[in-house]
């Protein structure tokens, strides 16, 4: 199948875009920039608009949800809008009991933890994400030539989710069931990733100019569970829009042990498919040695670190200039952070970011403009 004719790729409001051309590979006259969790509590009008409504019902309201998506585009310049939701919103299109409590997370009233459980779930194929096409419909229509960027979350972080009940720091339950009930985790994880990939595709279809899954909890994981037990279902996640011609980016926190192992899940284990496009990187590792592990064939995407954004002005400056070169030796780089933007986070930073990234410029610019910037 390609995508819809009215498509902003297919007639061309976003093709040429900065954003969908780094993803794609091209280093063009600047570094694109967008930050995760850009939209949401950081800012005063988002918090303004969300009084008396609950997060997922706010996700689950096209009308808000394109307004929260976007405030930060308007407020900060960036090259992209990321559409408002929740990974758990695919969770509760199909049926689970979850709520996202205020300073908790997302909570679920029945955890998933046998095969009984994996079987109670409901079909996937029922899911109705028409409220979701719906935001995303009118977020494109009035971004006009800015890319809007949709995401999913990754089958493993939806099932520790799952299996947990709610947050947790080790996700010890659901790593324990991976190997003591090898039947319920596939079961469990192969509805996961169904579930998700059909959010995934309907923002695609509705008109996002890219795809992110996120992976929040990879980073709990040996490398040898996330091979064999994890990445074949972030595979068949993204099988469900390996059909569309759309950039699609893959994102872990603490995922430097698997970054290229996140790298190849594009492909779906068929070595002559395409990988993912672009491999979003954290903190953690700086973005030049994550390069190296990825080889030269993505785009690199971060890593700014989000406790550096309540810093001196100088020192997060000299960070930011510091991941712009480093980022400059892999084939392209959008500026982003490590993970979330947190919600104490001055806006006026993140536009000072933006205008100081844009300034840089691209590939002609080279190090030493960077370096000269730091006076």
């Amino acid at each position: 199948m390609t995508l819809p004719a009215n498509h902003p790729l297919e007639d061309g409001r976003t093709s040429a875009s900065a954003l969908v051309t780094t993803y794609r590979g091209t280093r063009g006259d600047r570094t694109p920039v967008w930050f995760m969790r850009q939209a949401g509590r950081s800012l005063p009008e988002y918090r303004e608009l969300r009084v008396g409504t609950r997060m997922l019902d706010a996700c689950l309201d096209p009308a808000m949800a394109s307004e929260i998506t976007l405030q930060p585009v308007r407020r900060h310049g960036v090259d992209a809008g990321i559409f408002f939701s929740d990974i758990v919103i695919p969770l509760k299109l199909a049926g689970v009991d979850v709520e996202i409590e205020p300073g908790r997370g997302p909570v679920l009233a029945k955890p998933v933890r046998t095969l009984a459980d994996v079987s109670d779930l409901q079909d996937p194929a029922g899911a109705d994400f028409s409220a979701i096409a719906q935001g995303v419909a009118l977020t494109v229509a009035a971004l006009g030539s800015t890319p809007l960027i949709g995401f999913a979350g990754a089958p493993f972080t939806l099932a520790a989710y799952l299996v947990e009940g709610g947050p947790s720091k080790d996700h010890i339950r659901a790593r324990t069931l991976m190997h003591s009930d090898p039947e319920a985790w596939d079961g469990l994880l192969t509805w996961a990733a169904d579930v998700t990939g059909a959010f995934l595709r309907a923002q695609v279809l509705a008109g996002t100019s890219a795809a992110q899954l996120f992976d929040s909890w990879v980073g709990s994981l040996s490398k040898a569970d996330y091979v064999a037990r994890v990445a074949p279902y972030s595979a068949r996640a993204l099988a469900a829009i390996r059909d569309l011609d759309v950039p699609v980016v893959h994102f872990g926190v603490g995922s430097g042990e698997v970054l290229a192992e996140m790298r190849d899940v594009g492909a779906g284990g068929d070595p002559g498919a395409p990988r993912v496009d672009a491999v979003g990187v954290d903190w953690r590792i700086p973005l030049d040695e994550a390069a190296r592990r990825l080889g030269g064939s993505v785009t690199v995407q971060g890593n700014v670190d989000p406790a550096l954004l309540a810093a001196p002005w100088p020192v997060l400056e000299a960070h930011v200039l510091d991941v712009l070169r480093r980022g400059r030796s892999a084939r392209a780089h959008v500026l982003n952070l490590g993970h979330g933007v947190p919600p104490e986070t001055d806006p006026a930073v993140l536009t000072r970011i933006v205008e100081l990234v844009h300034a840089q410029g691209g590939a002609a610019g080279g190090e030493d403009s960077a370096g000269e910037s730091r006076s």
